[in-house]
């Protein structure tokens, strides 16, 4: 479709000759057919079609294909939910005795995912910090690996993920990179440009942006070659007893093969999908994604600027602060901005920061971030608090973190209201 702005205006959907500007909402269950052969052609998966919306739907797909373009993937899948999406991405290549090598700094549904829920189906993780040196991290694998996992700047503590180092890594290794692109989009970072296999969304943040519709997504690069390692992936390189046989691999290649078996078998056995009226509203949030997201990053700026300098912030984590540790990652992977989530420590500990969360009045306290209104969040009590105060540390989060997502409204509103709140803090 050309540069990235085109792509979140026109990607996805052309209307042919009398056909709807608008991307149309398919709003069915079924579709129709003259015969039981034509729809036993769709169900073995030699013709492309719809029979049923918990496996396919137009109006999704064409949502799927746009992010598929601006990621520079392959193939791409809507899902429920953004948790949807990154178990899909794992447990598609993953089962009972496998073992997976993560980032100790991601968003905390997704470490208690792999901490608990997939350790009681038998896939066990291995958490790594973010800054561990390549030797730290060959020393995480083992011969059951099937993946790596990380997010490209972590929700909520701002670690920016070495996207190069992760992916060399796991590609001596044999196993794919899956990230998580939630916090800086496509707009500001296609990790599949810096060795990244799988590319996951919480497509509910910035990609809708306006606190509409929970969803996710899956991107393939379709640069990982699974055949190369057919005994790492049986599922994707041997049949298919569930579904006629097939061998997702060799029918459709590289390009194909993991979207094709995350929908064809994860979502025919899992049914995480997203509805078409859903679909819809994310397409109107991507159409306005490349304008929203410098506005959001400078005001992000904006906000660690001044409370880095404020005498009641302990510390301010944004990978856009000069002399933030994630600083350079982040003008390697991100030059032209990171995101407008801010993370900061309130002297005085939990209670300043729960009297400073109390005293905002344009900033909403809020189990959200990256919405075109800004609010703010207490991970320790919320997001995170399944954890304990070690998985925390080890996470980047610490008990008076407050958690501040920068909005689209006046740079100076959000800065007088911090302002304040924090005279009361």
């Amino acid at each position: 479709m050309g540069t990235i702005e085109t792509t979140c205006v026109q990607g996805g959907y052309v209307p042919g000759d009398g056909e709807p500007r608008q991307l149309p909402i398919v709003q069915s269950t079924t579709f129709k057919y003259d015969t039981s052969e034509h729809m036993g052609r769709l169900f073995d998966l030699e013709e492309d079609g719809y029979f049923y919306t918990r496996l396919q739907n137009p109006t999704n797909d064409a949502v799927a294909k746009k992010i598929c373009q601006l990621e520079g993937g392959s193939a791409a899948m809507l899902t429920s939910s953004g948790q949807a999406a990154t178990f899909f991405s794992l447990f598609n290549i993953c089962e009972c005795g496998d073992h997976v090598v993560a980032s100790s700094a991601i968003y905390g549904g997704s470490y208690n995912l792999l901490a608990h829920t997939m350790r009681k189906m038998g896939v066990e993780a291995t958490f790594v910090s973010p800054t561990c040196t390549r030797e730290e991290l060959d020393a995480a694998f083992r011969p059951n690996t099937k993946c790596v996992f990380g997010e490209t700047i972590a929700n909520p503590a701002l670690a920016v993920l070495d996207i190069e180092l992760f992916a060399s890594a796991a590609h001596d290794h044999g196993v794919p990179l899956i990230v998580d692109n939630t916090f800086p989009t496509p707009v500001n970072c296609r990790p599949i440009e810096w060795g990244a296999d799988i590319v996951t969304h919480s497509t509910t943040k910035y990609m809708d942006g306006h606190a509409s519709c929970v969803g996710g997504a899956i991107v393939d690069s379709g640069n990982f070659d699974w055949m190369a390692h057919a005994d790492k992936f049986p599922g994707l390189t041997r049949p298919d007893d569930s579904y006629h046989g097939i061998v997702y691999a060799e029918r459709f290649g590289n390009a194909g093969a993991f979207i094709t078996k995350a929908t064809s078998q994860l979502m025919r056995d899992f049914g995480s999908i997203q509805s078409p009226q859903n679909a819809y509203l994310l397409n109107i949030g991507l159409e306005s994604l490349h304008v929203r997201m410098p506005q959001h990053c400078k005001n992000g700026q904006a906000a660690a600027e001044f409370l880095s300098a404020h005498p009641k912030i302990a510390s301010v984590r944004y990978p856009g602060l000069p002399g933030d540790r994630y600083h350079d990652l982040a003008q390697k992977y991100m030059p032209g901005g990171t995101c407008g989530v801010v993370s900061f420590d309130v002297a005085g500990g939990r209670a300043a920061a729960e009297r400073f969360m109390s005293a905002l009045k344009l900033c909403t306290i809020e189990t959200h971030v990256a919405d075109s209104r800004t609010c703010c969040l207490h991970p320790a009590s919320s997001t995170h608090r399944q954890m304990t105060d070690e998985e925390l540390v080890a996470a980047g989060i610490s008990p008076s973190m407050v958690r501040l997502s920068c909005g689209l409204e006046g740079t100076q509103d959000i800065l007088d209201d911090l302002a304040q709140a924090l005279e009361q803090a």
